[in-house]
């Protein structure tokens, strides 16, 4: 079998689109990166814009964190293709025109081609939708891409974690996402059943 990559070496697309959130996809870069794990990352334009809001990061210290990196507007990366290997995508956080992109099957760009295409090859592909409140639309399009395969998962914090801060909050969240992909991050605070009062 030479050649053949295992689990552990195929890498992990992360997806970072413009929904407020961009913390949840740098923090599963930063994880990836320091458990030896690849990941091939592709920014939205948007996404670089809310990185300058929301954290004192630059775009090219976010883009060093991935194993490799691409264009939005590069249609021939590896990930464009099904013949690429990967142990599929997460978009983290996932917009709703992302969202619906993915949904409809209609792309313009690299970063929901690449979602389009773990969907078609049958691989993981984790949406953590950053918006509130719904309109039927909106579930419409979760509910259409459940149906396809995709797991839809909110970034919703969990309080029984006694987060101490926010950045508690985060890995926990980003842990239980990369539960998904079989990946152990080492964040995640598990619940293990309720104690019994003594008697």
């Amino acid at each position: 079998m030479g050649g053949s990559l295992t689990s552990v070496e195929l890498p992990l697309v992360v997806g970072i689109s413009g929904a407020s959130g961009v913390i949840y996809g740098v923090r599963i870069l930063e994880i990836l990166r320091d458990l030896g794990i690849p990941s091939h990352l592709v920014m939205s334009r948007s996404a670089e814009v809310t990185l300058a809001h929301e954290t004192d990061l630059k775009v090219a210290a976010v883009r060093a964190l991935a194993t490799r990196c691409y264009a939005q507007a590069d249609i021939g990366a590896a990930i464009s293709s099904g013949s690429f290997r990967t142990r599929g995508m997460v978009v983290a956080p996932c917009s709703i025109r992302s969202m619906a992109e993915i949904a409809s099957g209609v792309t313009s760009g690299l970063l929901t081609r690449a979602a389009d295409v773990v969907l078609k090859e049958r691989r993981r592909l984790v949406l953590m939708v950053r918006e509130t409140p719904l309109h039927a639309g909106h579930l419409r399009s979760m509910a259409a891409l459940s149906d396809l395969g995709a797991v839809i998962a909110p970034p919703v914090p969990a309080f029984y974690a006694r987060p101490g801060s926010l950045a508690e909050m985060v890995d926990h969240t980003v842990g239980r996402v990369l539960d998904l992909f079989g990946i152990e991050s080492g964040g995640v605070r598990r619940w293990k059943g309720q104690e019994q009062p003594s008697t």
